[in-house]
């Protein structure tokens, strides 16, 4: 709350830390410009609505702008306002008739509401001219509020799951429980929901690990979008990296994001952010002045060196925050320890990350931020994971970021798409994928854990529309059809969407169920999208970032059903299965050389004859079949066997077992999802392993308890 009395000028205050800090006595200001002139700060009444006073901050120290508010305390509002050139061709953008946000405010009061009002300049249509504009744009502005950080943990303790025990799932904050009529419909789509015991139990039942949760920092609906009557669903367009996004919070405070999380925690659950640090929600620049534009455009972002008055555009979202500059590589870095340190997450997720990693040569797999990462001694603890490439020159980087990191495999995801739709010429690929692809991560002492597997994400078709789509279906994004990617590798096994036929679905069945063992048995770290356990659809829509409606959300009424009962069970036995089973969770790279016994290596691989595959074979494009062979010593000096056979076919066939043949049980059959495990008869030597299928059997140790 601001003083009932205003004193007439502000103290000189400290320049750390930035953003608005209570001391219980009031409230330091500082602000970091290295291009301002001036920056005012402008207080509001509660609701936002009203500016009451106005301070020129007092003091510059090294670079900051700072002051001192006596008597102020949390849920004060604010925003300020900087003065400077207005000199576009210099990269320089300041119009102190622009409210901007605190780059560190942590908490929000009111919604921005699109307005001409808003941008710095104005566009004269006759000749395309740009003009300074003065209109006041802070009645359109949401404001920062002063926030008061206690929470009481308790004894809460990280999960601190190890990397090679790790499942994680992909999930969005709003669309995973906006359709749970079980809870209160002002919880639903929040995180009072998310942190609800009833989702909490499901997600233990189902037995991932991590819960990837889509950007939860403030974020902007894009103009284009509400001009449309669409929303930013996914929130890949950040406003305030350390502000939790308002429509996420039940009753509007960031304890109850906390109190998620600590449920989570007491679950054995991990919580790992999806953070979009490449860009901000300020776009190219022909963009809105709502933040870091007004404060020091030439600052925050990358400008062309030709021609500073244009934004690099790197991340295909208009504009590339610049982390060479060590400011801004410091509000980052804050951010994320902010979110460790103030809300206990277990890892970030990094969007576009080739982007961050760019220096002025390029892409860089020693850059200053991935070197800050690693030497951090709070977030070179945390799991760390990239999103490998940007839209800029060079920037598909699979496979190079540093040590420390995981990274999305999307030759995983293309690979076991295109291995299980049948296609010639993939055994080789497919095998390199299975075993941790360590084409891609065996090196510099990286592990199998390193390669995040999945065969579905966020971004493009889910299991269920992979299995029943051939081509995207995009219309409800207003685009024409254009927008999402052609390159989906999918198959709709005889008709396009939804369909009666029998022999059909039960196709489509079996490839999901095939799919989803793969991601889960392969080495490396499996990703399950949010809904793929039990069959969501998109309506093959394979880019619903703008569907915040039940496109996208997930329909619990399916769950519920038979079908979508029998899938999550299927999904958690599958994951039971890894957990139990060393040989399913690498460790560290083999190279199937080393034998454990007479005839037995770690990994061994074979055809459907039981016969070693030959160089040939591995090159033959009309080889689809295989079979996968791994072993394990455990601690009581037993060798249980591992065999994952594998038929991409539309027949069933029949494979015979890889020598030395050994009594055998199956453990699961992916074409007979309700098949239990059982012992395969003593002498058994062949298995017929069915049309779309994945058998998984354990031999030479006796059957678990």
């Amino acid at each position: 709350m601001t003083p009932h009395r205003l004193p007439d000028r502000l103290l000189a205050g400290a320049n750390y830390p930035l953003g608005a800090s209570w001391d219980g006595l009031g409230v330091n200001f500082a602000v970091f410009s290295s291009h301002a002139e001036r920056i005012d700060l402008c207080l509001f009444d509660a609701a936002g609505r009203r500016e009451v006073a106005r301070y020129t901050l007092p003091e510059y120290t090294d670079e900051i702008w700072h002051g001192y508010l006596p008597d102020a305390g949390p849920g004060t509002v604010y925003g300020y306002r900087a003065y400077g050139p207005y000199a576009p061709e210099r990269g320089h953008r300041f119009n102190p008739h622009k409210l901007l946000l605190d780059p560190y405010a942590r908490a929000l009061r009111g919604e921005l509401h699109w307005s001409d009002a808003l941008f710095g300049f104005r566009l004269h249509s006759a000749h395309g001219d740009l003009s300074y504009d003065r209109r006041d744009s802070a009645p359109f502005m949401p404001k920062a509020v002063v926030s008061d950080e206690a929470f009481s943990w308790g004894d809460d303790r990280p999960p601190a799951v190890p990397w090679a025990d790790t499942v994680i799932y992909e999930a969005h904050v709003r669309g995973l429980t906006k359709l749970r009529a079980d809870l209160p419909p002002e919880r639903r789509g929040t995180f009072a929901a998310l942190g609800d015991p009833s989702t909490v139990a499901y997600l233990r039942r189902l037995g991932v690990t991590a819960v990837e949760l889509l950007p939860v920092h403030a974020f902007v609906q894009d103009r284009f979008l509400v001009q449309r009557g669409l929303r930013n669903y996914w929130g890949y367009n950040t406003l305030a990296f350390f502000a939790p996004e308002p429509a996420y919070l039940a009753d509007g405070s960031a304890n109850e994001m906390r109190m998620a999380v600590r449920r989570l925690h007491a679950a054995g659950i991990e919580v790992i952010l999806d953070v979009v640090y490449n860009h901000t929600a300020e776009g190219g620049e022909a963009g809105p002045t709502l933040s870091f534009r007004g404060l020091d455009h030439a600052s925050y972002y990358r400008l062309s060196p030709d021609d500073p008055s244009l934004c690099l555009n790197e991340t295909g979202c208009g504009n590339a925050v610049n982390l060479a500059h060590p400011r801004v590589m410091q509000m980052v870095m804050d951010s994320l320890r902010y979110w460790v340190q103030s809300f206990r997450v277990d890892g970030f997720r990094f969007d576009l990350s080739a982007t961050l990693g760019r220096e002025g040569n390029g892409f860089d797999t020693g850059a200053g931020f991935f070197d800050a990462l690693r030497q951090d001694p709070m977030l070179s603890r945390v799991k760390l994971i990239a999103e490998p490439w940007d839209l800029g020159h060079g920037g598909y980087q699979l496979g190079r970021h540093p040590p420390g990191f995981a990274e999305w495999n999307d030759r995983f995801r293309d690979g076991v798409r295109r291995f299980w739709r049948g296609d010639p010429a993939q055994r080789g690929d497919f095998a390199a994928r299975l075993t941790g692809s360590r084409d891609l991560f065996g090196h510099r002492g990286r592990r199998p854990w390193a390669s995040v597997n999945y065969a579905a994400c966020h971004d493009g078709f889910t299991l269920t529309d992979l299995a029943s789509y051939a081509e995207k279906h995009n219309e409800p994004n207003q685009e024409g059809n254009r927008d999402g990617s052609d390159a989906n590798w999918s198959c709709n096994w005889g008709a396009e969407g939804p369909t009666d036929d029998a022999a059909i679905s039960e196709t489509r069945a079996r490839v999901r169920r095939a799919l989803l063992a793969t991601v889960m048995f392969a080495a490396g770290t499996p990703m399950l999208l949010a809904g793929d356990e039990f069959g969501r659809t998109q309506r093959g829509n394979n880019n619903a970032y703008c569907q915040d409606n039940e496109i996208s959300w997930l329909d619990w009424q399916q769950a519920a059903g038979e079908e979508g009962r029998a899938m999550t069970g299927f999904v958690a036995r599958l994951i039971a299965l890894r957990r139990a089973w060393p040989s399913l969770r690498a460790t560290e790279y083999r190279d199937g050389g080393q034998e454990l016994a007479p005839g037995i290596a770690e990994i061994a691989w074979f055809d459907e004859h039981g016969r070693p595959i030959s160089p040939e074979a591995w090159n033959n494009p009309g080889e689809r079949t295989l079979v996968l062979r791994r072993a394990a010593r455990l601690p009581n000096g037993r060798i249980p066997m591992l065999t994952m056979m594998l038929n991409p076919t539309a027949v069933d066939r029949r494979f015979q077992l890889p020598p030395p043949v050994r009594r055998s049980r199956l453990l699961l059959d992916s074409a007979a999802p309700a098949e239990p495990e059982r012992a395969l008869p003593e002498h058994a030597a062949s298995v017929t392993v069915r049309a779309h299928g994945l058998m998984l059997l354990l031999s030479g140790t006796e059957p678990r308890e």
